[in-house]
């Protein structure tokens, strides 16, 4: 049975560790690989990206495999999240070899960040080593397919979108070939996942299948959102970041197409996208459990499944957020705006 999320990529496994109330509204999300790692390549957009170890995922590099990949919320302070996901996966002797004890392995941890900082009211307030463990844990513990908790919660917890808000989200695809993609995403962007005539959501008009809200309601959210645009009066800095993971057996250079690809998913959910106050980052993860046919193209269904599962993850993730009213600003979610679908 499927769950339509990143779960069902057999092995993958998802943790969220979300912190919220007195001055916090923050989090960190772990993408866990089977035992034994996966293929991980990245793909860099943004003009503002945070990141950690994604040197290492370049084709031309010596790393192969990874086990673990970090999302999290706290700007480029709470990559150090990553940090307690690293020491977790050393003492079960999970990374790279390095030496000839079992022990001596060096876990290489990708890590990006979304900004966050100060929207629950203390700036200091943001993840760190302690949060990207109990990520980690979380994902350890959580069965082998189970759903994906969506919203406001891990990376997503602090997240915005435009001037609503914003949070985690999840979708996934089995192509005719039997192969699983799917797609984990934090919406967290500058620009805005609303249509402005019509209050549609943009990935939802792009996958045909919208309804659009009635002009009243619609009207009246355009009010509450210019109210909301000089209530918070933040700089737009944000990210929006995504993990596609599939269960083919790729490359490097076959996952780093894939997470090139995977952008486009953004870009139809989100506009503008890519902008130099963003840091836009996809990661592609492979388990390779399905081997592919020796042919350049059979890739094409792949990263078209890509793009797809990253615009409905981003569209999940704004219908599951819900909003916040507090010391670091007030962000309505659009479930609140426009009625929960």
């Amino acid at each position: 049975m499927t769950v339509d999320a990143i779960t069902d990529v057999a092995g993958v496994r998802v943790g969220h560790a979300t912190r919220s109330g007195d001055g916090w509204l923050t989090g960190t999300t772990v993408v866990l690989a089977p035992e034994g790692g996966a293929v991980v390549a990245v793909d860099v957009r943004g003009g503002g990206p945070g990141t950690k170890e994604t040197d290492a995922l370049d084709p031309r590099n010596v790393v192969t495999r990874v086990d673990a990949v970090v999302l999290t919320g706290g700007s480029a302070y709470g990559l150090d999240a990553a940090s307690g996901v690293m020491a977790w996966l050393e003492e079960r002797q999970r990374g790279v070899r390095v030496g000839t004890d079992p022990a001596h392995v060096v876990p290489v941890v990708p890590a990006a960040c979304v900004f966050d900082l100060g929207r629950g009211g203390d700036f200091c307030a943001r993840p760190d080593a302690d949060t990207g463990r109990a990520a980690v844990e979380a994902a350890a513990r959580a069965a082998v397919g189970a759903r994906v908790p969506e919203g406001c919660v891990g990376a997503g917890t602090g997240a915005v979108v435009g001037l609503i808000k914003g949070g985690v989200g999840s979708a996934s695809a089995t192509l005719d070939s039997g192969v699983t993609v799917a797609a984990l995403a934090v919406v967290n962007a500058a620009g805005s996942a609303i249509e402005p005539e019509t209050g549609a959501l943009y990935g939802e008009l792009c996958q045909g299948r919208v309804e659009y809200p009635e002009q009243s309601v619609h009207e009246f959210a355009r009010w509450r959102l210019d109210e909301t645009a000089a209530r918070n009066a933040q700089p737009p800095l944000n990210t929006t970041l995504a993990v596609v993971a599939t269960d083919a057996k790729l490359s490097k250079a076959q996952a780093q197409k894939l997470a090139g690809t995977a952008h486009d998913g953004i870009a139809r959910a989100v506009r503008p996208v890519h902008l130099m106050n963003d840091g836009d980052t996809v990661f592609a993860l492979a388990t390779g459990a399905r081997s592919l046919a020796e042919h350049p193209l059979v890739l094409n269904e792949i990263l078209a499944a890509g793009a797809d599962v990253v615009t409905r993850a981003i569209v999940r993730g704004v219908h599951a957020a819900e909003s916040v009213d507090g010391p670091g600003g007030a962000w309505p979610s659009y479930g609140e705006l426009y009625g929960a679908r």
